[in-house]
This record gives structure tokens, C-alpha cells and sequence, in this order.
């Protein structure tokens, strides 16, 4: 669910944006999370039915904006359709070498919630993951790329990947080289269509 006009609403889903990807969403209480916005719980549950309700609320919330970040990084990048899709990598690895940088909140819950796959916020996770995909693919495919659907899953899973091993050795260069093994997909693609 995207910002509403509601400013109580909107100050529980900023707490528990800056609470749940900061510790995670198990490690955060509902207790906490209405303290952070300094309500009552019993204001947040009249907002939120519950904590899944929240979860899946925040996750929800992530979705526009990092797709249309993504799309921002893409866009205002000079040069070839590679060098476009390498800019994004690029840009992840910048923002990995913050501090405050925990990887991404989609993959981080659906770990945490690996036991429960019916639960909303794993629904919306792969639902982000998809248009993320989805969106690349049609991008790939307007600029006539051999099989762009194939190749936008492949930049995906590098992508993915990338995020897993980051959270393991915190090492930006992970990024940026699962960003150059995205461009040179999307070159050998290049070619393939010009042979």
C-alpha cells in the first residue's frame, strides 16, 4: 500500500520502514514499531490488523519507489542499452557502500519468511521482483535484443545473486561486477542481433 492521504497511517509505515530494514521484521515488535511512531499499538492495530498486515504494508510501500528508481538510474545514463543496465548495478553498489545499507528488504523477508509461503509479503515480494523483470524485458525487447525475456531474467539473477553475496562479504565489487556480467549479457545480445 503507497503513502495514503492518512498521516497516522503514513507514520506507522515510516517506522516500520526504518525499524524492519534496519532489523529485520522478526526482530521488530509491533510494541517498537508503534513507539517509533509514537502511537499507542492500539492506534496501529486500528490501522493494521496485524503484524502480517504490516509487514505486507511496508513491503508494499518499497515497491514503486525502487522500481522507479531503478528505472531513474537506467534512464539517466548515457550511451548503450549495456552501458544503461550496467548504470543500475552501478548505482546499487554506491548506495551498498553506505552504512546504513542492509541490502534488499524484498529478499531479506522472504528469508525470514521462507517457512511461510503463502504469507502476503512473499506475495509481493516476487510480485516486485517480476515487474522489476517484466519491466527490463519490455525495455530489452523494444530495442530488438535477441530472446529479452531470457536475458532480462539472467540480469535479474545476477542482480539477485549480487544482493545475496553482499550480505555475506559486505564487498561493494560484487555488485559491479555482477553489473559488467549484466552488460556483457546484454552486449553478446547486441551482436547476436546485428549477425
Amino acid at each position: 500500500m503507497p503513502r495514503t492521504s492518512d498521516p497516522t497511517r503514513n507514520r506507522i509505515l515510516d517506522a516500520a520502514n526504518c525499524l524492519f530494514y534496519a532489523e529485520g521484521i522478526r526482530a521488530v515488535s509491533v510494541d517498537a514499531v508503534a513507539g517509533a511512531a509514537g502511537l499507542t499499538k492500539r492506534t496501529l492495530y486500528y490501522h493494521f490488523t496485524s503484524k502480517d498486515d504490516l509487514i505486507a504494508a511496508y513491503l508494499q510501500s518499497r515497491d514503486q519507489p525502487n522500481l522507479a528508481l531503478f528505472a531513474k538510474w537506467f534512464n539517466d545514463e548515457g550511451g548503450t542499452v549495456a552501458d544503461r543496465v550496467e548504470a543500475i548495478f552501478t548505482h546499487l553498489a554506491k548506495a551498498a557502500r553506505h552504512k546504513k545499507w542492509k541490502g534488499c528488504g524484498f529478499l531479506r523477508t522472504a528469508a525470514e519468511l521462507a517457512n511461510m509461503p503463502g504469507h502476503p509479503a512473499i506475495k509481493i515480494g516476487s510480485a516486485h521482483k517480476k515487474k522489476f523483470e517484466t519491466w527490463l524485458a519490455d525495455i530489452l525487447a523494444t530495442t530488438g535484443l535477441v530472446e529479452p525475456l531470457l536475458l532480462a531474467r539472467q540480469v535479474v539473477l545476477l542482480m539477485d545473486g549480487a544482493f545475496s553475496v553482499m550480505l555475506v562479504h559486505r564487498d561493494a565489487s560484487y555488485i559491479e561486477a555482477a553489473g559488467k556480467a549484466a552488460a556483457t549479457l546484454v552486449r553478446a545480445s547486441e551482436i547476436r542481433n546485428v549477425g
